[in-house]
């Protein structure tokens, strides 16, 4: 039976479980796992996606993913190739490093992610490594702690919701980490509660299905893009190739981008020939965007309702 595509929404949030092969250690040396961190901040840099947790266990790696724009299977086949590679050259070796496809389960991020935090932190004291998480230094526990910098790690949003000034927000996170220490294996952040892809409530499900189902705006013209757009900020289209900085047509033109990079049959090139725009300033304004996306659910809801409206019949003629 042929396995179900991953659901993927700007701004989705994801337990990602990747093991060794048949069980095998995936890390040799400590030089292996700042090699791993490192291709970690890469991929942030490069997918504009978040990380706000990671474990690195001997055989396998934890990671609670937020993603952009850049579906989540590219960003882990990267991460996983390039690190198959490295370890492959250091011990002398070939063949598959990691246990087929990697799992992830889709999680809802409001009522979930702080619990999710908290059991791939304590993961070390489950496995009997150690009694309390903040003597396993490969998690991202102490960074929260503000005991070490991990530059590419988000911890704004997990500590926000403790409290607004730092110091008593670390001291809820680690009073909240100590209370989860005792707790066992649970099955729903494994498998999770539907069809082993999701976590959350009945309208968590049926919102990530519905967005899912939007594909973008791979068949459409440049021009019904920009029509697209313009309409859903209430625009001229023709708006869009004047000159000057308001945020709405900044913003719109911003959208537009990002459309057309998500798109097989255009290239950016010539959506800044059409607005008469520098080909790098758009560029960069796209790049700006796709790091809003997985915290502004608002400018997220706007896209998916854009691709919907690009999902008409006559686009897709």
């Amino acid at each position: 039976m042929a396995r179900k595509p991953r659901i993927h929404f700007p701004g989705a949030v994801y337990h990602v479980m990747l093991r060794g092969n048949g069980g095998q250690d995936i890390f040799f040396s400590s030089d292996d796992r700042i090699r791993l961190y490192l291709l970690l901040q890469e991929g942030v840099e490069r997918y504009g996606h978040r990380i706000h947790a990671v474990c690195l266990m001997d055989n396998h790696i934890h990671l609670a993913v937020q993603v952009a724009d850049i579906p989540l299977s590219k960003i882990i086949q990267n991460l996983s190739f390039r690190y198959t590679r490295y370890i492959n050259t250091a011990q002398t070796r070939t063949g598959h490093l990691f246990q087929g496809r990697y799992k992830a389960i889709l999680v809802d991020a409001d009522s979930y992610l702080l619990q999710l935090v908290r059991y791939i932190h304590n993961n070390p004291v489950r496995a009997g490594i150690t009694t309390h998480c903040g003597d396993y230094q490969w998690s991202s526990h102490l960074a929260y702690c503000g005991k070490v910098c991990i530059s590419w790690l988000e911890t704004d949003w997990v500590l926000g919701q403790f409290a607004a000034k730092s110091k008593r927000a670390r001291k809820l996170y680690k009073d909240f980490i100590r209370q989860g220490e005792k707790e066992g294996r649970r099955p729903e952040f494994h498998h999770g509660s539907l069809e082993g892809r999701l976590l959350g409530d009945d309208s968590f499900v049926q919102e990530a299905f519905s967005f899912a189902e939007v594909k973008g705006a791979a068949h459409c013209s440049l021009e019904q893009i920009i029509k697209a757009v313009s309409t859903a900020y209430d625009l001229n289209p023709s708006s869009l190739a004047e000159p000057g900085r308001r945020r709405d047509i900044s913003e719109a033109r911003a959208m537009a981008a990002l459309l057309v990079l998500e798109a097989d049959n255009m290239t950016l090139t010539e959506l800044a020939v059409v607005l008469h725009r520098d080909l790098s300033g758009l560029s960069q304004a796209c790049g700006r965007l796709r790091k809003r996306l997985p915290s502004d659910r608002s400018l997220a809801s706007r896209l998916g309702k854009i691709k919907e409206s690009l999902q008409t019949p006559a686009c897709q003629a």
